[in-house]
């Protein structure tokens, strides 16, 4: 097998599901490319291979739209985390988690990790409409009182019909509370038959990012990686103990074999 292949082979597997139009294509976009897309729904799946220090990371991005929901259970087989996604301007999208998606990740690994994670961010918090990643400059008040400068308001992005705007036009309503999330993330646990005081905390595990400033999208994917460290160490540890066969080799020996065998 060339060198090459073998870098490339992933360590583990993280998968993103989630409702349509929550943002999972975006927010993938915003943390592999460092920067924000508008992206058409995905069709089936796609991922991305992240090298993280010496490990490899393939990052699944799942369709949304019903008839692909059939095959988010294969994209969960073995999943070493899975980061279940929300908008936090439409509380459906919270309610399809449960009532849709987490019967797909049946399929991870039993030591799966899972993440609640509520995008576009920027469309209810100032602090999220003021971040900027793409130089990893942050913008705060604070920061700008002392530089005698204004904030910097970005413009909120295109929402679902069933978001409503506020008058303003750029702080829309928030339909999914932190608590809302931790909430889920609880039942989440029961429904795994795990207890509350063997996991990791609901407050760990709870995120709310912003897919177009890329507000908490590093910490979020840096948090992760952190987390499922003890499954890559002991994945190349089997695979140590039981190495795969490499069939270049075996095809290059059998016919030296075979030529051997016919002198």
């Amino acid at each position: 097998m060339p060198e090459m292949s073998k870098m490339k082979k992933p360590d583990v597997k993280v998968v993103l599901l989630g409702d349509m139009n929550v943002g999972k294509t975006s927010l993938l976009h915003r943390y592999t490319e460092r920067k924000f897309k508008d992206t058409i729904s995905t069709v089936g799946g796609a991922f991305f291979l992240k090298q993280w220090g010496p490990y490899n990371i393939s990052i699944w991005d799942t369709a949304g739209r019903e008839q692909f929901h059939g095959l988010g259970s294969m994209y969960c087989r073995g999943a070493a985390a899975v980061i279940l996604l929300y908008d936090v301007t439409n509380w459906q999208s919270l309610a399809e988690l449960e009532e849709r998606f987490l019967s797909l990740t049946d399929t991870a690994n039993h030591d799966c990790i899972y993440a609640v994670v509520g995008n576009k961010a920027d469309l209810t918090d100032l602090k999220a409409q003021m971040f900027r990643d793409s130089d990893g400059v942050f913008t705060d008040k604070t920061q700008c009182e002392e530089d005698g400068t204004e904030p910097q308001v970005l413009s909120a992005c295109p929402t679902p019909p069933a978001s409503p705007a506020s008058l303003s036009g750029m702080i829309l309503q928030k339909q999914v509370t932190h608590e809302d999330a931790l909430a889920l993330y609880g039942r989440i646990l029961r429904y795994k038959g795990l207890e509350e005081k063997n996991s990791l905390p609901a407050e760990t595990m709870c995120f709310e990012t912003s897919a177009k400033t890329g507000y908490n999208v590093d910490t979020l994917f840096e948090t992760l990686f952190d987390l499922v460290l003890p499954s890559i160490l002991r994945k190349r540890n089997e695979n140590q103990m039981s190495p795969t066969v490499d069939l270049e080799e075996c095809r290059g020996g059998s016919s030296k074999r075979g030529r051997s065998g016919c002198c």
